[in-house]
């Protein structure tokens, strides 16, 4: 455990840090650059090559941010990465029990939801899977 007068992490570590915040930044920014034109735009072209290129442009942008998010995993030392290993599949299973409960209410006449939504369960349970476990291992 560190101490009050030491610093929770080290230089290089602050370093990796920004350089994976600049990293997902520029990603993000991308995939809105090319989100906003893709859904002002898109929608009104004629069913083609040309419409299904422009609606599916911003993945672009996430495939960078899949590249950040890599790119940052293999720089964190094994600890790190066992934790961000842990709450990613705790968040996997999570998502599967909703998601699939949910496929059960959709036989019982609910609405059928978006696959956006698994995305936001995903990330949801990741966050809290991440922030709970990281509180359990400085306990």
């Amino acid at each position: 455990m560190h101490h009050a007068a030491e610093p929770r992490y080290s230089a290089a570590e602050r370093r990796k840090q920004w350089q994976y915040l600049r990293e997902l930044g520029a990603s993000i920014a991308i995939y809105i650059a090319l989100l906003v034109p893709s859904l002002m735009y898109g929608p009104a072209l004629t069913d083609s090559l040309l419409r299904t290129a422009v609606l599916t442009c911003p993945m672009l942008g996430f495939f960078l941010m899949i590249w950040a998010i890599a790119r940052q995993v293999q720089r964190m030392d094994e600890y790190q990465r066992r934790l961000t290993l842990e709450s990613l599949s705790l968040a996997a299973a999570i998502t599967a029990a909703i998601t699939f409960t949910y496929g059960f209410l959709e036989n019982a006449g609910y609405p059928r939801l978006s696959m956006f939504v698994v995305w936001g369960i995903m990330g949801s349970a990741w966050g809290v899977a991440g922030v709970l476990r990281c509180w359990a291992a400085k306990r």
